[in-house]
Parts: structure tokens; sequence; C-alpha cells
């Protein structure tokens, strides 16, 4: 699986940006994409996944309400909308594929793509 993220850049503090993460490669066995992201000096963290055939979704407590996962009509693309975002949200961005998620948790389990960085200036 190839995994190719797009769509970071500058922000300011409340406004919105959208991520992009086009999927190839042998996909049949890919339930389930993911966004996890790392900030400077802190851990990787999922941020938020979608399961590509029931289309639910895991968010991470950061990411509820403000975050939107969504597929496109080929279910090879998964995009990350982001709005009102916080200087926290300052991070390089990663999908990856596949990943298995509960409501709690979602974890990777395979490729990631190249990382995308989000900066959020206040």
């Amino acid at each position: 699986v190839q995994l190719q993220a797009s769509g970071g850049g500058l922000a300011q503090a409340g406004g919105s940006l959208r991520l992009s993460c086009l999927a190839s490669g042998f996909l049949d066995n890919v339930y389930a994409i993911g966004w996890f992201r790392q900030a400077p000096g802190k851990k990787r963290e999922a941020v938020s996944c979608i399961n590509r055939n029931r289309g639910t979704t895991y968010y991470a407590d950061s990411a509820k309400g403000r975050f939107t996962i969504s597929l496109d009509n080929t279910k090879e693309s998964v995009y990350l909308s982001m709005d009102n975002l916080k200087t926290e949200d300052t991070a390089v961005y990663y999908c990856a594929a596949p990943v298995g998620f509960t409501g709690n948790e979602c974890w990777p389990g395979g490729s990631w793509g190249q990382g995308t960085l989000v900066t959020v200036s206040s």
C-alpha cells in the first residue's frame, strides 16, 4: 500500500485546513485508514480513523467537534477537514493504512504516508 498525503500548510488559530491522503496499491485488505500526527518533542498520536466499507469512525478527544474524516466515492482517498484550528494542532500529519480502531483508540498496522506539516499560528 502506498499513501500520499497533502494539504498541510500555515493557518491562523480558528482557521481551517483540509488534508488529503491518496491510497494506492493492493487495497482489498485495507479496511480502515487513519490520520496520525506528531508534534515537536511528542509521540505520534492517532487523530482520526475511518472504516472504508462501513464508514464508521474514530476521533481522538482533541479532534472531536472540530475535525471530520471522510472518504471519496472511490474509497481510495481519505480527507481530514480541520476547523477551528488551535496552536496545539501544529504537527506533522501522517496517514496510515491499514489501521485498526475501536471507539477508544486507533492504531497503525502497516504503511505510512510521507507526512504533511500543519502549522497553526496564534
